[in-house]
């Protein structure tokens, strides 16, 4: 889902806090609702679903601890929404904060807010991954690993090296296609490591711009920059004791990187605008769609980081190679969708079992998802056929993906760039946006392959 399509709630009794966030979101979100009264939520969930849910810690009463927050975060969950809970925090509260997040919330946000990072917070919230996230979090009841279903040998030649290495402190580079599940492959390592009751805590690294990136990371100190108001602690030391996962980490910059790489050689941060280290103790998990030949080029990643961050790597098969698995989530996705609109789960025709398994996505498991929860909203019988799963087309994988898989890479990589540079109408820019690689990273590969 995109965030223009999204309904939020935001539950706070500030008014000014209503306002400011109302004002900033409602250009970019379909429908915004602002509750001063937590007392209210139950009923507002009970008319409708709200995609995400934006929920102080604190609100006035006799006692105001941030318990009243973590109250209605475990109501909602009662209710069973699907939304993604996102808690507005105080510095003050950063520990209760982070044990929002073990009982079901999908993040926080500490006041004052920078606006970018509020944005993309929750635009991962209403993505797929996002939504898997949340739904997955150990607090809430519910096991990454359920999550995980697989039978397909590739799938548990995964599995097994995952519970082989999650017990330990190893740190781990997941690697697999976008759509695969490596998220829920690291919710599943923490929730089987000795450090399952501390804190997981998530960073898309690759969505932090250079000026935010030391910032979120390692945090900063008041007046360090114009917007720094108070000191802040980063998701190093949200995460202390616990689990920190690094998203799309071959996406950040070889300057990113050396600043990465002394945290992790020295087990310590230090804020923007502080000189004082402060001592952290996390186990690392990283993933990335960057295949590991690629990461070895020493012109896009430092090998001293690889070292550090690939004790041991986990990959994660790509849903083509996963043979009958297609149909164990298809219908589990069906009872998934058909329970959250309110419906019989229909079975799946033979035609439609046919073109399931016949099909190479190119988009994985989230290409799937979506497939199916569009064939349950627009299902009018108890039985899905053929006609009715309608894969995406926004997938830019081209069909011949199934065909060549990992035999041919270099052809299919030169093909993909060819064509989205056409697409970009020329435009390198654009192109390496598109082809989620930097300017350079698309220069090196238009001299390889002589284009």
């Amino acid at each position: 889902m995109q965030l223009k399509n999204a309904s939020i709630l935001v539950v706070d009794d500030d008014t000014d806090v209503l306002t400011a966030v109302r004002l900033l979101l409602k250009p970019h979100v379909k429908e915004i609702i602002p509750e001063k009264n937590p007392e209210h939520i139950r009923s507002l969930l009970q008319q409708r679903a709200f995609d995400v849910i934006l929920l102080d810690m604190n609100f006035a009463s006799s006692i105001n601890t941030g318990n009243e927050g973590l109250y209605w975060l475990r109501k909602i969950k009662e209710l069973k929404s699907e939304a993604a809970v996102i808690m507005i925090t105080a510095y003050g509260d950063i520990d209760l904060a982070i044990r929002s997040l073990k009982e079901g919330a999908y993040d926080f946000v500490v006041k004052p807010w920078h606006n970018e990072k509020l944005m993309t917070t929750l635009q991962e919230a209403v993505s797929p991954k996002g939504k898997s996230a949340g739904s997955a979090a150990a607090g809430n009841g519910q096991s990454a690993t359920s999550e995980l279903l697989g039978e397909s040998e590739a799938m548990q030649d995964t599995l097994y090296k995952m519970r082989k290495v999650a017990p330990t402190d190893a740190n781990i580079l997941i690697l697999g296609e976008n759509g695969t599940g490596k998220e829920l492959i690291a919710k599943a390592i923490h929730q089987h490591s000795l450090r399952a009751d501390k804190p997981f805590v998530k960073v898309d690294v690759g969505a932090l711009t250079e000026s935010l990136f030391e910032s979120e990371l390692f945090g900063h100190k008041k007046g360090a920059f114009t917007d720094a108001r108070e000191d802040r602690p980063g998701r190093f030391e949200a995460a202390n004791g616990g689990t920190i996962f690094l998203d799309e980490i071959g996406n950040i910059s070889l300057q990113q990187q050396s600043k990465l790489l002394s945290v992790l050689q020295n087990r310590q941060v230090i804020r923007v605008g502080a000189n004082e280290p402060i001592p952290v103790d996390v186990r690392l998990l990283c993933a990335t769609n960057v295949s590991l030949a690629d990461l070895a080029n020493e012109a896009r990643f430092r090998k001293d980081l690889i070292y550090r961050i690939n004790t041991v790597e986990l990959m994660v098969p790509p849903l083509r190679r996963r043979g009958k698995d297609v149909l164990l989530l298809a219908n589990h996705f069906i009872e998934v969708y058909a329970s959250k609109y309110m419906k019989a789960a229909p079975e799946l025709s033979k035609a439609a079992v046919d073109k399931l398994v016949g099909y190479h996505y190119p988009g994985n498991v989230r290409e799937l998802q979506y497939a199916i929860e569009r064939a349950v909203i627009m299902a009018d019988d108890h039985v899905l056929d053929a006609r009715d799963i309608i894969f995406s087309p926004i997938e830019s994988a081209p069909a011949e993906a199934a065909l060549l898989q990992e035999t041919n890479l270099e052809e299919l990589e030169k093909a993909t760039i060819l064509r989205v540079i056409e697409k970009s109408g020329g435009n390198l820019s654009k192109a390496a946006k598109e082809l989620g690689i930097t300017r350079t990273a698309l220069y090196r590969r238009l001299s390889k392959y002589d284009l």
